[in-house]
């Protein structure tokens, strides 16, 4: 018998079904191509890859969002967001943003509401003040999710509040990414339970080698109390994420949050509980305590919420994105950390471009991972090309998720523009709709300008050609970043 003839069978056998298995299971064109590519020339790393980070979660829901009502506060809830958005809608002051609510509502049940008011935070220096403050004021509860808790003095103030909160009454429940928080999973978080507070990891690490958790994982960095006041933005819990008091190395982090208080809440609750009753295995309900009546001079800002996961059905952040910047007339203004956009909103920023919007685009002059980075410069040429301008933040690192559209459409939120917020993490964008909002983050934008440097377009493509091999191969590789 030739053991070498069966053992070359068997890894054909092996190869092909996990080619097969990654026809069947990819719907992204551009990625099952990436993996085939990896299997087929790195067998083993490739197959590894692939079982790691590559299984189609969509398909395979992790977890339903659908929460259960108490029917004796709200009945058929569906239909009510639904009435109540579109009656809401007819009051917009721009009705040239209601296709992008309709899009919401009708992908994701995202209510629009029309009753906030929000506050634009920018950087952890102003952040953690309003969150300590939001915190002090509760009564009721306090509801955290976050996808980054490091031991430090942010933290640990936080803690203080929280454990102080929970010896009053208050019920405290928080959410930590078990990855992305992993420094905080020890004696850290025991001494939240020890002290009343209800703490739960989002999708447990054990073995991490062997577990499909390097991607799919909670990105989201969320507090709401009282059901009435929210924090939803980039920044998360962590002494990196604050430059007030500066010490020596110290990198500067450029980041943004907003404050929302009123109707713009209830979906940001309503995507808590579903997280919640997965991670703690509970089955809190849609009841009034949680989505409080709000007071009639909560505000009048519209305010829609963009929740998106594996666990959608359809990739809701893209889908939203790709329709505000179709929207656009005069102006996008995209802030991004890590811009590995795929081919969708790619050509959607080059259209625009050439239609004569004015595209600008800030991301980092040197990004924290060396393949991303070579991966988001492959993509600068076409926007270059289509009239976009580019420029590369000196002052530190950038990590705000920010879009401005014309005067109407103000984008703030966890999701990078990349595939991994796309389609593999669990993210939200909270959509702010009037040129109040517009305009201060537009003033922010500028502001950023002014410690970047602008792309020359010529330049760029007179570049050595040597540069651009390593760019070229990182963007086969951009599907799986």
């Amino acid at each position: 018998m030739d053991w070498i003839v069966i053992g070359e069978s068997v890894y054909v056998l092996v190869i092909c079904a996990i080619a097969l298995r990654i026809v069947y299971d990819t719907e992204n064109t551009a990625k099952t191509l990436a993996y085939l590519l990896l299997v087929i020339f790195l067998p083993f790393v490739g197959a590894m890859l692939y079982f790691l980070v590559g299984v189609n979660y969509r398909k395979n829901r992790i977890y339903d969002r659908k929460l259960k009502v108490d029917a004796k506060n709200l009945v058929d809830l569906d239909k009510l967001v639904r009435t109540r958005s579109r009656e809401r809608m007819e009051l917009l002051r721009q009705p040239e943003v209601r296709p992008l609510a309709e899009l919401l509502l009708t992908d994701s049940l995202s209510p629009f509401t029309l009753g906030s008011t929000v506050k634009l935070l920018v950087n952890g220096e102003e952040k953690f003040p309003e969150l300590i403050a939001m915190l002090e004021e509760a009564r009721h509860h306090i509801h955290l999710e976050y996808y980054i808790v490091e031991p430090g003095a942010i933290s640990g103030r936080i803690k203080e509040v929280l454990l102080r909160k929970a010896r009053e009454g208050v019920q405290v429940r928080f959410i930590y990414d078990d990855y992305g928080s992993r420094a905080i999973r020890g004696r850290w978080v025991r001494e939240l339970v020890a002290g009343g507070v209800e703490a739960f990891p989002f999708a447990p690490v054990r073995l991490l080698l062997l577990a499909n958790r390097l991607n799919y994982r909670n990105h989201r960095k969320l507090v709401i109390v009282d059901g009435k006041s929210a924090l939803v933005g980039g920044i998360n819990l962590s002494d990196r994420y604050s430059n007030a008091d500066p010490k020596d190395g110290h990198l500067y982090w450029r980041d943004t949050h907003l404050r929302i208080d009123g109707e713009g809440v209830y979906h940001l609750q309503y995507s808590f509980l579903g997280d919640w009753n997965f991670c703690a295995g509970q089955q809190l309900m849609v009841e009034r305590a949680f989505f409080p009546e709000m007071p009639a001079n909560a505000g009048d800002t519209a305010v829609q919420v963009a929740i998106g996961g594996p666990d959608s059905p359809t990739e809701t952040i893209m889908l939203s994105l790709l329709k505000a910047i179709a929207l656009a007339k005069e102006r996008i203004l995209v802030t991004t950390p890590y811009f590995i956009p795929g081919d969708s909103i790619l050509d959607a920023l080059r259209v625009a471009a050439l239609s004569g919007v004015r595209v600008q685009l800030l991301v980092p002059g040197a990004g924290d991972s060396m393949l991303v980075n070579l991966a988001a410069r492959s993509y600068y040429g076409d926007l270059l090309e289509a009239g976009a301008e580019i420029f590369l933040y000196r002052k530190g690192f950038v990590h705000a998720k920010t879009m401005v559209v014309d005067r109407s459409i103000s984008v703030v939120g966890t999701a990078n523009m990349d595939h991994r917020s796309f389609e593999l993490n669990f993210e939200m964008n909270a959509m702010v709709y009037g040129s109040e909002m517009a305009d201060q983050l537009a003033s922010v934008f500028a502001d950023d300008l002014a410690d970047a440097e602008q792309i020359d377009a010529v330049r760029w493509r007179t570049r050595p050609k040597y540069k651009l091999l390593p760019e070229r191969l990182a963007r086969l590789l951009s599907p799986l970043l």
